[in-house]
């Protein structure tokens, strides 16, 4: 799940900083997630991350195939 998060913020070049001020949530918790050093993430932490990265809970669990 992190490395999804790390390659729609890329996508949308995003920074991690940038990432912390739209979801509330620490550059050190968003390395974290991004790095797997997080197993679980709540769900409200799932929220703010898509609501920043203005996507859908679905596109982090499940990337679209090509």
């Amino acid at each position: 799940m992190g490395y999804r998060v790390k390659e729609i913020r890329q996508e949308k070049n995003i920074t991690q900083k940038e990432l912390e001020k739209r979801s509330g949530l620490s550059r050190q918790t968003i390395s974290a997630i991004e790095n797997g050093r997080v197993k679980f993430v709540s769900s409200n932490t799932l929220l703010a991350l898509a609501k920043a990265l203005e996507c859908d809970i679905d596109e982090i669990f499940f990337p679209s195939a090509v």
